[in-house]
């Protein structure tokens, strides 16, 4: 008996002192939860940056990389480049110039292995050549830049058919403000590539789409469709993005038979396409053609073998050059030239215009096309420019060429 008191008693206490404490019974605290790790973007690294005073920096961090060059548009001299200079933290900087207002290109080699700016999303492709870019602004590139306020008109791929080639080809078709709900009739641009280029070449490199929105905006050039095509006859496409099946055989050989077949088939199959399925007036008066390098000869011989077919002509960095075999008979083949050019002289056509850099490696066969040109008192505009085969060059070329046509 005497020991259930001494329990009982013991009990109480306990639930006492509970009691003065609040009622709660002592615990073990829980551990803190861990903190959750903070979620942090990377530092944005702005290449190039622009300045004020049109210098230009350009920023790679590659912590392990040990040397970075860029070479560029800006830059004199073949395969010239600048070397970077790596900081403490892996940052490597440059800064350039001031460069004049224009458009450039460049590329980084990182360790002997040549890339674009990772932190560039301007980015150009000319055939399998890939690039980064960046405008710096100003009167003489004003024309290179999408502008708010500005009627804008639209770039169309398109297919169509190529008996000539046996193939579907695809074409880009600038069609200028307003032509979706007009009954209006335009004429029409062809705009040829050079060599190693596609039929993307014109709004990527050349900024085509937007020097016409600007021309035409500002009362310069008349409204007009541009129609820009593959120049490689071997080519349904762009390969970056159309896919051929393989050439059997060797390559080279498909290649030459294909000679003169690009020249044909824009006579007789894309022309006709392009008047047939858009509001285009039609007949020489309101039909132009132009190109660049490999598409200045293309545009030589398309019109030379078509006399009476464009009355508007442009030669962009392009002469009388002799790439064929070297047992041609050059002689007779300047006969039939000097035939050819007389006839487009008794044409009626109402320009022939021919542009080319001073450094251009061309720059003797564009002599020798004046020349001939001059033996059979052709008029023609004469552009000569600074710098050598470049699309600066070819940008200033068109965006002077398309206001002097269709007037």
């Amino acid at each position: 008996m005497k020991r259930m008191f001494v329990i009982i008693v013991t009990f109480v206490a306990i639930l006492m002192a509970s009691e003065s404490a609040g009622g709660q019974q002592p615990t073990t605290p829980a551990p803190a939860p861990a903190a959750r790790p903070q979620f942090r973007m990377p530092p944005r690294i702005i290449s190039p940056e622009i300045l004020p005073d049109n210098k230009v920096t350009f920023r790679v961090y590659a912590k392990e990389a040990t040397k970075i060059t860029v070479s560029g548009e800006w830059q004199a001299g073949f395969n010239a480049t600048e070397t970077l200079v790596k900081g403490d933290t892996g940052m490597f900087m440059l800064t350039v110039g001031p460069l004049k207002p224009e458009l450039y290109g460049y590329t980084f080699n990182v360790d002997g292995v040549t890339t674009i700016d990772p932190n560039n999303v301007q980015v150009r492709r000319d055939g399998t050549r890939y690039g980064s870019f960046f405008i710096v602004p100003g009167t003489e590139s004003d024309l290179y830049f999408q502008k708010n306020g500005v009627p804008h008109g639209n770039v169309l791929k398109v297919w169509y058919n190529s008996p000539v080639l046996g193939m579907d080809r695809r074409v880009y078709i600038y069609t200028p403000a307003g032509y979706e709900k007009s009954n209006q009739k335009y004429p029409v641009f062809y705009l040829l590539h050079g060599a190693g280029g596609d039929e993307d070449a014109w709004t990527n490199m050349g900024r085509a789409a937007q020097i016409m929105d600007n021309l035409i905006a500002q009362g310069k050039a008349k409204p007009m469709i541009v129609v820009m095509t593959n120049g490689n006859a071997n080519q349904s496409g762009a390969q970056n993005d159309v896919t051929d099946a393989p050439v059997q055989g060797d390559p080279m050989a498909a290649y030459q038979k294909l000679a003169g077949k690009f020249e044909s088939h824009l006579v007789k199959d894309l022309v006709p396409f392009i008047e047939k399925n858009y509001n285009v007036l039609t007949g020489k008066d309101n039909r132009a053609i132009a190109g660049l390098s490999m598409g200045g000869m293309h545009t030589q011989t398309i019109t030379n073998d078509n006399p009476g077919m464009f009355s508007y002509i442009g030669v962009f960095s392009m002469g009388i050059m002799n790439f064929g075999p070297q047992n041609q008979d050059v002689a007779k083949l300047d006969q039939e030239r000097d035939t050819k050019i007389e006839a487009l002289k008794n044409s009626g056509y109402k320009l022939y215009w021919i542009g080319v850099g001073k450094d251009d490696f061309v720059y003797q066969g564009v002599i020798k096309l004046r020349s001939t040109l001059d033996k059979h008192n052709f008029k023609y505009i004469y552009r000569e420019s600074t710098g050598g085969h470049t699309w600066a060059n070819w940008r200033i070329y068109l965006s002077e060429f398309a206001p002097q046509l269709f007037k």
